[in-house]
């Protein structure tokens, strides 16, 4: 989980390689699914409906068999249905500076801008959705100071251990 630009489908992609596991994708699934992108469906059927499309592609991958690794939409984690059914995950936070990320979604046009400063609008919603991230992340990692690949390593070691960390 994390805000967009924050690296979920490139790690995501990088642990399910490596645990052999199936890949799930909010973006993908969405895709897939509905048949356009998050940003064309919030600017077609508004943030709300994107939003409750990307917590069903989220039940959905989590009631899948085998269990897959998801990058989950970030606003996954403002539903409280959402939330329970991630209690029993090992759900990992990829957080970043707001600028950081802003400037990784300036090359992803399938990421929905709902305002035209993108680092306003990240800062904005991390403040909102932090309390969220931390009530349901094993583990943090900042994805500024990591490549993807030490993200996995650190997700993988965390794996082996204790949930509930910090890295």
């Amino acid at each position: 989980m994390g805000l967009m630009g924050a690296g979920k489908s490139t790690v995501a992609g990088l642990l399910a390689r490596t645990l052999g596991r199936p890949m799930r994708d909010s973006d993908a699934d969405l895709q897939s699914r509905y048949g356009t992108t998050a940003a064309t469906m919030a600017a077609d059927v508004g943030p709300g409906e994107l939003h409750a499309r990307e917590a069903l592609v989220l039940k959905e991958a989590l009631a899948a068999d085998p269990v897959p690794v998801i990058a989950a939409a970030a606003s996954t984690v403002d539903d409280p249905d959402s939330r329970s059914l991630l209690a029993p995950a090992f759900v990992v936070f990829l957080d970043g500076p707001p600028a950081v990320l802003a400037e990784r979604m300036r090359s992803s046009p399938h990421r929905p801008h709902f305002k035209p400063d993108l680092v306003e609008m990240l800062t904005e919603q991390r403040a909102r959705r932090l309390p969220h991230f931390q009530e349901v992340a094993d583990v943090t990692v900042d994805t500024s100071a990591n490549t993807p690949e030490e993200i996995a390593g650190i997700v993988l070691a965390r794996l082996g251990g204790e949930p509930g960390g910090q890295a």
